[in-house]
């Protein structure tokens, strides 16, 4: 198992070697301002440029003030590309201009859009429509799962919010093919309001929020695709998921309940074996078996905590907690930037 004190080793041997020139497009969001303040701290990586998705003149960032002393630039391709890994913290359609101009310039991508997250044409047109073009060698980044794809990846597309917590849940039990046959998957999932996004809506506003609860995107959810994708690549076959995700007052975090039925025979200690074998070198996965997680326990960290429980009809309630800001985007994609540099995946994040 990995401890503090291996972390510390391997932060000493990154800062020993010559730092990575990372740059940050879209560092004003709530996504971009949580990869700057872990990048500030990184021992292994230098950050060269943090740019807002536009024009705008370069200002600060108060939140980051006496942690990152650089200014934010507007956006300029001239200067992502003297980088050696940038991350994409931009809109989808901005994004899928701009990751494979960059890749062709020799340039390593991890992008936090959905605009490469689907690899079916079909459904990548259906969803994002503004992809034009997936680059050789994209790789989709949900670290636990695609360590050695991610090392060698030109783009990682980092994975949404709503899928990552509940595919590492349910990808497991897929894999080892206990899912009962010819039963959809339901899985109902909670988020925080920033999981909206820094743009401002009628829906997100305090007063809509707070004291309320209300489901959104039913059928219409394109991280709904992306669950499905990622079962269908653990079992090799479609699999229906039916996933609603609701808007809760929190500012952040995600909670998924996933229902499933499962194979006879299989228990709440079969379980515990799948998710301790597919895990066993994953740092940031915590497995509390009946003891359900939550929300709370996570908050302000790269943790994905695990609960399950299975009852004697084979019927097994799976609860998946991350923060959406950081497991759900900022921190796992500097977790895929670590194993992409080929060191410690906790790096700058322990």
């Amino acid at each position: 198992m990995h401890s503090a004190v291996d972390a510390e080793r391997s932060s000493s041997r990154a800062a020993a070697t010559a730092p990575a020139r990372v740059a940050v497009a879209g560092a004003t969001g709530y996504t971009g301002q949580e990869l700057l303040r872990i990048l500030s701290r990184h021992p292994a990586v230098t950050v060269t440029a943090a740019m807002s998705s536009g024009t705008s003149a370069a200002r600060k960032l108060p939140a980051l003030a006496r942690l990152w002393a650089g200014d934010i630039t507007p956006l300029s391709v001239d200067s992502l590309r003297q980088a050696e890994v940038v991350f994409l913290a931009l809109p989808d359609a901005a994004a899928a201009e701009l990751g494979p101009t960059l890749v062709d310039a020799g340039v390593r991508v991890i992008d936090l859009s959905g605009a490469f997250r689907l690899t079916e044409a079909t459904a990548r047109a259906r969803w994002y429509p503004e992809t034009y073009r997936v680059p050789e060698h994209t790789v989709y980044g949900l670290t636990e799962l695609a360590r050695p794809a991610v090392a060698g990846a030109r783009l990682v597309a980092n994975p949404g919010c709503y899928p990552t917590a509940t595919l590492l849940a349910l990808s497991p039990i897929a894999a080892a093919g206990l899912l009962a046959p010819d039963v959809d998957v339901i899985v109902d999932a909670k988020s925080g309001v920033s999981g909206a996004g820094k743009t401002p809506s009628e829906r997100t506003h305090f007063s809509e929020v707070h004291g309320s609860m209300g489901a959104y995107g039913v059928f219409g959810h394109r991280h709904g695709a992306e669950i499905e994708q990622g079962v269908a690549s653990a079992t090799g076959a479609a699999t229906v998921v039916n996933f609603v995700p609701h808007l809760v007052p929190l500012d952040r975090g995600i909670l998924a309940t996933i229902y499933v039925r499962l194979t006879p025979g299989t228990t709440e200690d079969t379980l515990a074996d799948v998710f301790q074998q597919a895990y066993l070198s994953a740092p940031f996965v915590r497995l509390v078996g009946s003891t359900l997680p939550e929300i709370k326990h996570v908050a302000h960290t790269n943790f994905c905590d695990i609960g399950w429980r299975v009852d004697a009809s084979g019927r097994a309630v799976l609860v998946s907690v991350i923060d959406n800001l950081l497991k759900g985007a900022s921190g796992q994609a500097v977790q895929n930037l670590n194993v992409m540099l080929g060191i410690d995946e906790r790096t700058g994040l322990w």
